[in-house]
């Protein structure tokens, strides 16, 4: 048997959205050591896939069997590696996914920890980034795939702009963005994750038109804006460790963004996370916050001697909000994906 066990993911935002640079999408973010996917698999003649859950460490973590199309995904992913890798089949065994389309990266991680656990159960090689386009994985960022690899803070290349097509590309017909920059989180860093109960973010065709929407609206000097926040202080704080710095610059991206998305989400921010990122602003121990990808988790950056009071700012965001939802405070990922066998 091998296993394959994948941490989420925060998304900060894009460089880019606008057709009129060089290059479109750029994204940054970060890997977390939890809450955590974990899949199983077996050499076998046949694609088999079965749920048997592992107790969740964290509040915000998801049992497999919450979603039933859990089971459909896991099928795909897994036939399609077999096919990929050349194998006749496995037997895979979901024990802990992430939640399902909450801005944590749950189908990039599932998909290519689906992968991982297949390739070594047969003694192969994954070549996640070589395989992850013929998964429907990342087609505009390149975040899920890297943290993926080799966990830490990453900045991506993005795309070409004239690659742009109105119509979403066929799977395995693109490239996961290079990485253009990536920096190990420092040590004594922690990730504040408020998930409240909310509608789950934009996915499927409903994130592919809002986002060739968004992209055909944006308006470039945006990107101007965020790329000097990117090389002047992002970049600068990651590198010297200052969380402080890097909490407020990401938490900026976060806004420039959400300005491009504002039509398509209901503002800045979608609705609840606009309350609950201005509740915990105000908080001295979160030093950035802002939604994650299409949401609805909302990070918070502080470290581990404020680790107690960003919790305590994370429940009480939940109330002023008038909302209920989960509440986490996490490490960042150290290294990539753990493969065992």
């Amino acid at each position: 048997m091998a296993r394959a066990s994948a941490g989420a993911r925060i998304h900060f935002g894009f460089c880019n959205l606008s057709l009129s640079h060089e290059r479109l999408y750029g994204a940054l973010g970060l890997g977390l050591a939890e809450p955590r996917v974990v899949v199983d698999a077996d050499p076998a003649e046949t694609v088999t896939v079965d749920i048997d859950s592992e107790p969740a460490d964290l509040p915000i973590a998801d049992s497999p069997t919450a979603d039933p199309a859990i089971h459909t995904d896991v099928r795909e992913y897994a036939t399609t590696a077999a096919d990929l890798l050349g194998v006749d089949g496995a037997s895979v065994t979901v024990r802990r996914t992430l939640p399902r389309h909450a801005g944590l990266g749950s189908g990039t991680q599932l998909a290519a920890a689906t992968l991982a656990a297949v390739a070594a159960a047969h003694g192969k090689e994954p070549q996640v980034r070589k395989h992850a386009p013929a998964l429907g994985r990342g087609g505009r960022s390149g975040v899920g795939v890297a943290t993926f690899e080799a966990g830490g803070f990453v900045l991506d290349a993005g795309h070409p702009t004239a690659r742009f097509t109105t119509d979403r590309p066929a799977d395995g017909e693109w490239t996961v963005p290079p990485v253009a920059a990536r920096h190990a989180v420092p040590d004594d860093w922690r990730f504040l994750l408020v998930r409240p109960d909310a509608d789950p973010g934009r996915n499927g065709d409903a994130e592919d038109d809002a986002m060739r929407t968004a992209v055909e609206r944006a308006e470039p000097g945006l990107a101007d804006r965020i790329g000097g926040i990117v090389t002047r202080r992002v970049l600068p704080a990651i590198a010297t460790g200052n969380a402080e710095r890097f909490g407020a610059a990401v938490a900026e991206i976060g806004r420039l963004n959400g300005a491009w998305y504002a039509d398509e989400q209901g503002g800045v921010y979608r609705p609840p996370v606009g309350d609950v990122v201005a509740s915990l602003s105000a908080s001295a121990a979160v030093f950035g916050a802002g939604q994650s990808s299409w949401g609805p988790t909302v990070y918070g950056v502080t470290d581990a001697a404020n680790a107690g009071a960003a919790a305590t700012a994370g429940e009480r965001a939940l109330d002023e909000a008038g909302v209920n939802g989960s509440v986490s405070v996490v490490e960042a990922a150290d290294g990539g994906a753990r493969v065992t066998e």
